[in-house]
């Protein structure tokens, strides 16, 4: 490649990484996902569950994003504890850099008091990015006048970026109050492809801050849940990220409240952004014994008086599959929490 080729790679790398590296994959239905939201949540609910979550988001503009996520988690008494797997996948814009994380966690459980229970967890991830030269745009493909009309000749490179990460969280619960707090990515690992500046581009630390109440409206005589029992759940979830860009510190903070009368379930969220609003997330969801499905949408808010933003938000749709339990659960406290 001539100066000029290796520039334009250059600024467009930086740009994209810009765009991509300023947070991690965010998911709306914070508890639909709980072991992307935090560690200490793998076993929670003590019987095998599997969950699935798949975000488009902002399908209006080009460089749209998609996500998915997978997990399995179960409570295991010979470990007193809980063992969980996620997997996550991004495809970030039109393809260029493409993110896979595969984690494997671990959660302690120990009861505190009769009625309030500890969960304190560790994580392993291998992440995978790879950038796609065969979707970048380079200078031989341009005509003055037609633009981008004909194929690059450059020899375009595979480039592949392979890094270890780590991640703690701890988890408290009782019946009727739950709360957590996460750290990802505390090594901050290396995971540029180039070194264009001379600067090292790590990954930057995050920290989440959950806590909400169930707060019961009405209820059967029934252990279990059943038909027209109601409830509402206020939530706090506050996310805290070093961005890439400038250094400046990131800050979100969402409030929501989920309204249950079972088996259907309605919840709103607020998002308020590092300097003003985000989006707003109204979800609606089905949860019926061992199975649950839930859909949100997000609506992206304007970041001041003048801004009209035409991304078509973003939609998000999870399911989760509560496998039959191996062990006597009652005996076992399980969070009681939001299942969306």
């Amino acid at each position: 490649m001539n100066k000029l080729h290796k520039l334009i790679i250059a600024v467009s790398l930086m740009v994209t990484v810009n765009i991509v590296k300023g947070q991690d994959v965010h998911f709306s239905q914070f508890y639909s996902n709980p072991l992307y939201m935090n560690p200490a949540y793998a076993g929670s609910v003590v019987c095998p569950r599997i969950t699935t979550n798949f975000r488009l988001q902002w399908p209006s503009i080009d460089g749209k994003y998609l996500s998915y996520s997978a997990s399995y988690d179960q409570h295991f008494n010979a470990i007193a504890g809980g063992i969980g797997v996620l997997f996550v996948g991004d495809r970030a814009g039109t393809g260029q850099i493409n993110t896979n994380m595969f984690s494997i966690m671990y959660s302690f459980k120990a009861d505190l008091t009769r009625k309030v229970a500890m969960r304190l967890a560790a994580q392993v991830t291998c992440q995978q990015k790879t950038l796609d030269f065969s979707k970048c745009s380079f200078a031989d493909m341009v005509d003055p006048r037609s633009g981008f009309i004909y194929s690059t000749k450059e020899n375009l490179p595979h480039k592949t970026k392979v890094i270890a990460d780590f991640a703690a969280g701890i988890a408290f619960y009782s019946e009727q109050f739950y709360g957590g707090v996460a750290v990802h990515h505390f090594t901050q690992p290396r995971e540029s492809f180039f070194d264009l500046t001379g600067k090292e581009v790590r990954l930057p630390m995050k920290i989440t801050g959950n806590f909400g109440a169930m707060l019961k409206l009405k209820q059967s005589m029934r252990s279990e849940k059943s038909m027209g029992d109601m409830y509402l759940s206020p939530n706090l979830i506050l996310q805290y990220q070093n961005n890439f860009s400038g250094g400046y510190q990131y800050m979100t903070a969402n409030v929501g409240m989920y309204f249950s009368c079972y088996p259907m379930v309605l919840g709103a969220w607020y998002r308020l952004g590092y300097k003003n609003s985000d989006a707003l997330i109204f979800l609606a969801g089905v949860e019926y014994e061992w199975f649950k499905i839930g859909y949100s949408y997000d609506v992206t808010l304007p970041s001041n008086k003048y801004s009209k933003p035409n991304t078509g938000g973003s939609h998000e749709v999870s399911m989760q599959f509560h496998l039959p339990c191996p062990v006597k659960s009652r005996r076992i406290r399980h969070i009681n929490c939001p299942k969306f």
